[in-house]
């Protein structure tokens, strides 16, 4: 039986890179990276020269993962600001989602970009991805399983992209949206085993649907590289912290589903058309409207299905030591709705100028800047522009 507090994780977070002047996509990933002072292991670039990516080392603990993952973001940030780009966490940019993206001198995204095609032009979407680890693949595409009822609830939480091309799209994650153009979406169905899922996989690649495995973009997925679950379905978040209180929320999630697979208890069989359904409502609405229960198959208030999620794992975070931090978590989203909702009333009130400020201190400044960032540093501060 596993320990809730010895569970293993980690994070990666991936960012926006804006010009300070314009709040646009600015191709500043390489001479960022250059600059670093930290590993040169824990940066790397995206499929647009536009995007950087971290990832925190392996973590038992939240102030492990929020250090890494703060350290990175006030190094990149003070860099980035130096050539004229704002470090953004948001799920996609303000502006400029209209021009095809520079894609990253890599042989691999040139191969993406001539398969996908135009499909993949202006794929600027940047997320948290949280790993978790589970003792076998058997393990794990029952964990799927079972984490497919939260997963409405997961996006809803996490939900930060909802503008695009200077103006709000009526979705709180239009990056989830725009993510539906890959060629493998969606929420994964569910396997009889862990040699099913590889076999899967397998004919994906084998029929030239997917180029290798890394392109599969379910919103969650068993690694190829490491012994984990891997959680795709958040947006980029607006501070590190936020990246942290989800990842500790889905480690008890895993924890509480490896739980019941160990007793032996069967996992709920969800039509996984339901549950693509209600993650597009979670993506369309954020916190703000109703979740889908895809076991229940009814519609309700948001929070109803948070509160079911969050009582479903109360005894794995409290023996974790994650419960406090969490429901506080839970309690700011509940107070503030989801980031999405905070870019919105930003945007609403100071423009792309507004945005700007919100990422920078998101970026630099640490732990819960981006819900009340006040006026930003000298040399955080963006450029004129109102929109």
């Amino acid at each position: 039986m596993h320990a809730p507090d010895e569970l293993t994780f980690g994070v990666e977070e991936e960012y926006l890179l804006l010009d300070r002047e314009t709040g646009r996509p600015a191709d500043r990933a390489a001479e960022i990276i250059r600059e670093l002072p930290i590993p040169g292991d824990r940066a790397d670039r995206e499929f647009f020269s536009s995007q950087l990516e971290t990832a925190t080392a392996v973590c038992t603990r939240a102030d492990e993962a929020e250090a890494s993952l703060t350290e990175f973001r006030r190094a990149a940030s003070r860099i980035a600001a130096a050539h004229g780009a704002v470090l953004a966490g948001t799920g996609l940019p303000p502006l400029g989602g209209d021009v095809a993206g520079t894609v990253t001198p890599k042989s691999r995204y040139r191969e993406i970009q001539a398969t996908v095609r135009t499909a993949a032009a202006h794929q600027y979407g940047t997320g948290t991805h949280v790993h978790v680890a589970v003792p076998s693949r058997d393990a794990g595409v029952d964990v799927l399983a079972r984490l497919a009822r939260w997963s409405p609830a997961l996006l809803a939480l996490t939900a930060n992209s909802p503008l695009w091309c200077g103006e709000p799209t009526g979705f709180a994650s239009w990056r989830h949206i725009n993510a539906l153009q890959w060629p493998v979406t969606g929420y994964p169905p569910p396997f009889e085993s862990g040699a099913d899922y590889t076999r899967t996989i397998s004919e994906l690649v084998a029929s030239d649907i997917l180029i290798d495995p890394g392109l599969v973009t379910w919103v969650a997925r068993l690694s190829e590289r490491y012994p984990t679950v891997e959680l795709r379905i958040a947006d980029a978040q607006l501070a590190a912290a936020d990246a942290v209180d989800f990842a500790l929320l889905a480690r008890a999630l895993v924890s509480a589903a490896l739980r019941e697979h160990e007793a032996g208890i069967r996992a709920p069989r969800l039509t996984p058309t339901t549950v693509d359904g209600a993650i597009w409502l979670a993506a369309r609405d954020g916190l703000e409207g109703r979740l889908v229960d895809p076991l229940l198959g009814v519609a309700q208030p948001a929070f109803d299905l948070v509160d079911r999620m969050r009582e479903s794992v109360t005894a794995d975070l409290d023996a974790a030591g994650d419960l406090g931090r969490v429901t506080a978590y839970l309690e700011r989203r509940r107070r503030l709705g989801s980031p999405a909702r905070v870019q919105e009333a930003r945007f609403a009130d100071a423009g792309i100028a507004g945005l700007l400020d919100l990422y920078a201190a998101g970026s630099g400044r640490g732990a819960g800047a981006a819900e009340d960032p006040g006026p930003p540093d000298p040399s955080e501060r963006s450029g004129p522009s109102r929109g």
